[in-house]
């Protein structure tokens, strides 16, 4: 009879563990699919239409240029490479920039920023993960026995007998676990902001390595022009002082008086001072360019060299290439990436949130039995929050949220227009520039063919040497003119290298996934 009426209790009992297990079936499945909402707006970048081509590339530009002028290269001409400064064919440019890539610490300090914000990314993922602590604790006490503390034992409680001293013994291993499900997106979109920080963060490192290197190329051709000018003043103070070792024989033979000699002594010593002065530069980009590789500007120096390299023919390209080409322009875009899914992470504070509690362990009073099953307690639990009452705070903040995605939009496309400023800018100097430098090269030919024939004129008795010194400042002028348009032509086109992303490429940005992925850090970029 017992077994007989146990039977419809155990189809009770099954039936009940049937229903529970469809419910947390149920309730599994109700979170996961509610896991999968995500609120906030869909990022969508800002449409560019960028012009078809560069103006100040154009053909027509070029129609009236002097022959041998700089003209850029023509679009199924090989791109820019990553390392874009060997196309001046310079093997002590190339040696700096790699010291560079390699020492400089303005490009380490990125690095760590770009390592910092990938870090962030794996601390924001770990909210999609249950959070679980462990509290082991052991106690011994000991009760005294109540003729330790000289009370007596009240009558009627056993015939007067005494309570002995006791001691016990408590180990617990308790085990708490919580969870929050990502119910409405708020920790994707967290991950989110952080993977696209990252993105920024890379993007930022590649500008600065940019800068750095176009820095190092700049330094240099302005050091090989301050050498060439200090080989300018040394020919002309040799000839200044030819030309007073002249004019003193012919003052002592008494074809020419002092005053011709005192105009020639001016000249020379003019000379010789600004001569001097050119070392200040050259030492100054000297210094700069050692702090750019990494190396202490007492420790280094360059040796002299003249700045004979030609400017390289450079493909511009089109205006839509430069929105892949620029890291600048990668680094804006996603920030506005970043600024969008911060506000997704605003408005999931409009939705409840749900937090999943559990708690379990084992309590025993000897270790024989605290891996037993009596041993062994446990208690589930789950709690809901939903802000009922905020004065507007949420509403505030994806306001917040929402003005400063406009504000990056905004930033966005001032970079971009900035950039086809910066390109279309550098492409017209060097244009001007070599036009200006095919013409100053004529006016130096004038210039010295003027002075051999105020030298002849002045040598034969013709004319006073005030005209030598005069024929000699205009060749000087317009040699120093001719120098600075030549140095000022290589900085344009490192610029105009810089400006076009110096080969960089968007393909280049690392992923989401890729910033996400754990690697090894390495202590240089």
């Amino acid at each position: 009879m017992k077994t007989n009426a146990s039977i419809p209790e155990a189809i009770r009992d099954a039936t009940t563990a049937s229903r529970a297990s469809k419910v947390y079936r149920a309730a599994v499945v109700s979170l996961l699919l509610l896991s999968g909402c995500t609120v906030g707006p869909k990022y969508r970048p800002p449409e560019i239409v960028p012009p078809p081509t560069y103006k100040e590339s154009s053909p027509a530009a070029y129609r009236a240029v002097a022959e041998g002028a700089w003209q850029p290269a023509q679009p199924q001409d090989a791109a820019l490479k990553g390392k874009w400064w060997e196309s001046f064919n310079e093997p002590e440019l190339n040696a700096l920039e790699d010291q560079l890539n390699i020492n400089n610490q303005n490009i380490a300090q990125y690095f760590q920023n770009f390592m910092a914000a990938r870090a962030q990314v794996r601390e924001a993922r770990a909210s999609y993960f249950p959070t679980a602590t462990v509290a082991p604790s052991y106690s011994r006490t000991r009760t005294p026995s109540t003729a330790a503390g000289g009370a007596s034992i009240p009558s009627g409680t056993g015939g007067g007998e005494k309570k002995v001293a006791t001691t016990s013994t408590d180990m617990s291993l308790p085990f708490d676990v919580s969870w929050e499900p990502d119910l409405w997106g708020r920790i994707r979109n967290t991950v989110r902001e952080f993977q696209y920080a990252a993105q920024v963060s890379a993007a930022d490192l590649e500008n600065e390595r940019l800068a750095e290197q176009a820095n190092l190329a700049v330094y240099y051709f302005e050091l090989r022009g301050q050498d060439a000018l200090q080989d300018l003043y040394n020919r002309t103070i040799e000839a200044d002082r030819k030309s007073l070792e002249l004019t003193r024989t012919l003052f002592e033979t008494g074809i020419d008086n002092d005053e011709a000699v005192a105009q020639a002594e001016v000249t020379l010593k003019n000379a010789e001072a600004a001569g001097i002065g050119v070392a200040t530069n050259r030492a100054l980009y000297e210094h700069a360019i050692a702090t750019l590789i990494g190396k202490s500007a007492s420790d280094f120096s360059m040796p002299v060299r003249m700045l004979t390299t030609p400017v390289p023919a450079i493909p511009v390209g089109i205006p839509s290439q430069l929105l892949q080409r620029r890291p600048d322009i990668a680094a804006a875009e996603r920030t506005m990436a970043q600024a969008n899914a911060l506000i997704g992470v605003g408005k999931a504070a409009y939705y409840p949130s749900l937090s999943l509690t559990g708690a379990g362990g084992l309590q025993s009073s000897a270790i024989s039995t605290l891996f037993s099953a009596p041993a062994l307690f446990w208690s589930l639990g789950a709690s809901a929050s939903e802000t009922v009452f905020d004065a507007g705070l949420r509403r505030a903040t994806v306001a917040q949220y929402t003005a400063t995605y406009n504000a990056d939009v905004a930033s966005y496309k001032q970079t971009v227009l900035t950039a086809f400023q910066q390109v279309e800018d550098y492409i017209a100097s060097l244009r001007v520039l070599s036009e200006q430098i095919s013409r100053q090269q004529a006016a130096v030919e004038a210039a010295q063919r003027y002075l051999d024939i105020a030298n002849a004129r002045y040598q034969t008795g013709l004319d006073p040497y005030l005209n030598v010194m005069s024929a000699e400042l205009i060749l000087l002028s317009d040699q120093q003119t001719e120098l600075t348009l030549r140095v000022s032509e290589m900085t344009a086109a490192v610029q105009l290298i810089q400006a076009l992303g110096g080969g960089w490429q968007g393909t280049q940005l690392p992923t989401p996934a890729q910033v996400t992925v754990q690697q090894k850090q390495s202590s240089k970029p």
